[in-house]
This record gives structure tokens, sequence and C-alpha cells, in this order.
């Protein structure tokens, strides 16, 4: 009889402790809802209607699609990006799996190096651009502090030059988000099984035989991470070019995101900048997607 008496009264507190993580949590999942993937939503269907400087909801199908790739403007974020996003990905990975491959030897004042390599990935984008924006500018940057110094004939001046200029958008990206990348891999490095590597060694495996066959093999999940992570921050740079360059000289660092944003704000063509988006939307999509479908099956 106790028992049942304590079973009752144990009841709805039982739904209480239950029911009290999802009221907490509610506030927080309705404005994302609302926020995030409502806001998505909404952006899709401006992208079928024929939205100039304010919403309008006269439905025009596939047609700001169709004009989009039309835009020879268009197509130049599109290359912009395919050049950007292929530098900034490939050079982050091979520079991060380096500094980690060092920091992995066990030097002396590994946590002061890793700091320091770490520091710029808690900078702003803002940030860098605008610092890198005074490094690479002529009057004021490197080009005048060495013909300050008497080296009258030396020049960089690849923020200027439209041919140049979005190799300058990769430098500063690779040096804000490499310490970040050398990060993933050092874990990778850690979570190797020493003993492996220790037989390998006794069996005359070289040290590049070593690396190329066990280490970075077993790197896979954190190069499929970081490919995941740097192709999501490249598809979507918006405030480092716009504190670097502008998207200039002309349109020579002109991305998608910042085509997106002056087509929609700026030259009051919303329903292009919104079918900008989606196609941006769909690329990330295209990448995270695949991702997560195999971490969950490998789970599972």
């Amino acid at each position: 009889m106790p028992d049942t008496v304590t079973t009752q009264h144990s009841g709805p507190l039982d739904r209480l402790r239950d029911t009290l993580p999802k009221l907490v949590l509610a506030p927080s999942i309705l404005l994302v809802a609302i926020f995030v993937y409502g806001f998505i939503a909404f952006t899709i269907y401006l992208s079928f209607t024929d939205s100039r400087i304010l919403p309008s909801f006269g439905w025009v199908g596939w047609q700001n699609y169709t004009n989009l790739f039309r835009i020879r403007a268009w197509d130049t974020a599109i290359t912009n990006l395919v050049i950007f996003s292929g530098l900034y990905i490939s050079i982050c990975c091979i520079l991060g799996l380096l500094l980690a491959i060092l920091l992995d030897q066990r030097i002396r004042a590994e946590g002061f190096i890793r700091t320091i390599y770490l520091y710029p990935m808690a900078l702003s984008f803002i940030v860098t651009g605008v610092a890198w924006k005074w490094f690479l500018d002529p009057g004021i940057g490197l080009e005048a502090v060495m013909r300050g110094w008497g080296w009258t004939s030396f020049e960089f001046n690849w923020i200027k030059d439209s041919d140049m200029a979005i190799y300058t958008i990769v430098i500063a990206a690779v040096w804000q988000t490499s310490g970040f990348v050398m990060a993933m891999f050092l874990a990778g490095l850690r979570g190797i099984d020493g003993e492996m590597l220790k037989a390998a060694q006794i069996d005359g495996a070289s040290t590049v035989a070593l690396y190329r066959r066990i280490v970075i093999p077993q790197l896979r999940p954190a190069f499929m991470s970081a490919f995941v992570v740097l192709a999501h921050m490249a598809i979507k740079s918006y405030d480092l070019v716009i504190a670097l360059t502008g998207g200039g000289p002309g349109t020579a660092t002109e991305v998608p995101a910042t085509f997106m944003y002056s087509y929609t704000f700026t030259r009051n063509q919303m329903g292009i900048g919104a079918s900008s988006a989606v196609i941006m939307l769909m690329t990330i999509a295209a990448i995270i997607v695949p991702y997560l479908w195999s971490e969950l099956r490998e789970k599972k």
C-alpha cells in the first residue's frame, strides 16, 4: 500500500520533470522555426515572384532563375567563388596538416604556438579584412614600407589589380582559418593508435610511408569535417570581401554573397537576389546533407 501511494504521488512529478525541458526549449525552437526556417521558406517563395524594392506576390515561375544565369556579374561571381574556394580549401588543408604534424612532434612551447596559430580565428572577418586591406594597400602597406626602406622597385599592388585581387581574399582567409584546420587535424593525429605507428616503424617503414599509408588515411574524418566547414565559409563569404576589396576593383572580387546583397538591397531586384540566395542554399545543402547522412550511417 505505501508503494502504491508513492507511485501515485511521483506520477505528476515525473510528468513535470519530462515536460519542463520541453517548456524551456519551446521559445527557442519557435524563434528558430520562424526566423530561420520561416525566412528560408519566404526567400524561396520570393525567388518565384516579381519582387523588386519590396516583396511582391506576382508569380513569375522560373523567370528569375533564367534571368540570373544571363547576368554577366553572376557568371563572374561563380568564377570567383570557384577560384577562391578551390585555393582556400586546398591551402588551408595542406597548411593545417603541416602545422598539425609539426605540433604533434611534442615540441617545446606547444601550447603557446598553438595559441598563436588559433588566435586569428578569434577575430571577425571584418577585422581581418580591414587589417589586410591596410597591409596590402600600395599607398600605406607593404609596398610603401619597402619603398621607404630604399627598395624603390618593389611592387605588390594585387589589391588594385583586377586579375590578382581575388588572390588577396584567399591570403586573408587562409591566414584566419588555417589555425582552426590545424586544431582539427591535431585532434585527429592525437587519436591515432601509437602502437600501430611503433609497429610500422619496427617493420622498417620510413616517415614518409608512415604518414602516407597509415596516418593520413586515418585522418579522413578530419579532412571531411574541414572540407565541409571551409566550403560553407567560402560559399557565404561576404564580410571579408566587403571589408578587404568591396567586391572590386570593378567586379573582380564579386562573389555570390555580395551579388545577392547588391541585387536585393542596392539594385532593388529582390527576386533576382532571392534566387541567387536559393542557389547558395542549395550548394551548401549539397555539401552538408551527404556529409551528415554518411556520419549518421556510420554511427548506426
